[in-house]
């Protein structure tokens, strides 16, 4: 079949916890891109992992199956969610293993062994959210909160670079959209995320500073300066812009 009759369909519903996408159809060059967006979408739901059941796709070239080591290389810094491939045939997962996408998304039989498998993988993290109005009060309810949940988590030591970073992804939300905003804490072992969700589809992009000073830098150079990484990562409905701050981002 080629790419420009190709048909693909994914179908998600929640099993086991988890969200399960069931894939069916060709997976070419034509459908490529659009089952790696709707495996990334479901991973930034922050589900505890997203399962893809495969046994119902017809993948004519053995490289289209990189595109699940591509929706994780997306996901990787954040929001960090497992990836694993539901293959009840034993021919097509051996298929799958030889061209090396194992290495980083695993094949499974069937969900429940998949599942079990995520008892022996990292350690859950740690979240908490909270929606604020766009109102400048939030900046203080965003700093507030960040304060409150990094207390309880023992992470102390890096409040102060977190304070200052949600200021920015809020202001940011508040200056160059008319959305609500929701922020989201996340702390995995020495690592804490934080994410700030919008209704607006246009990326965040980091801006220099004119020669000689005469406009300031924007605030994601801000971010980029203290932030182990950084990123914006489109939504169904919008947008995150995120932060990852680790032990050398101390303030």
């Amino acid at each position: 079949m080629s790419s420009a009759s190709s048909q693909l369909t994914v179908t998600a519903a929640t099993a086991a916890g988890v969200r399960l996408l069931t894939a069916a159809g060709t997976l070419d060059s034509g459908t490529y891109l659009e089952l790696r967006d709707s495996v990334i979408k479901a991973a930034l739901d922050e589900p505890p992992a997203v399962l893809v059941d495969v046994s119902r796709l017809d993948v004519p070239a053995p490289s289209a199956w990189s595109v699940f080591t591509s929706a994780r290389w997306h996901v990787s810094t954040w929001p960090d969610i497992p990836i694993l491939l539901i293959c009840p045939q034993a021919d097509v997962a051996a298929r799958i293993k030889s061209t090396g996408v194992t290495r980083y998304v695993s094949v499974h039989a069937d969900v429940a062994s998949a599942v079990a498998s995520l008892v022996h993988g990292p350690h859950p993290r740690r979240r908490a959210r909270v929606a604020l109005p766009r109102c400048l009060s939030s900046l203080r309810g965003s700093r507030d909160f960040v304060a409150e949940w990094l207390t309880n988590w023992s992470q102390t030591e890096l409040i102060p670079t977190a304070k200052v970073v949600v200021d920015v992804l809020v202001e940011n939300v508040l200056r160059h959209t008319d959305s609500h905003l929701v922020v989201r804490l996340e702390c995995a072992d020495s690592t804490v995320t934080i994410a700030v969700q919008d209704d607006s589809g246009v990326p965040a992009v980091r801006h220099e500073a004119a020669a000689g000073g005469a406009d300031r830098a924007s605030g994601l150079a801000v971010v980029d300066a203290l932030a182990r990484a950084w990123g914006s990562s489109p939504t169904p409905k919008g947008k995150t812009v995120w932060a990852v701050l680790g032990p050398e981002n101390r303030l």
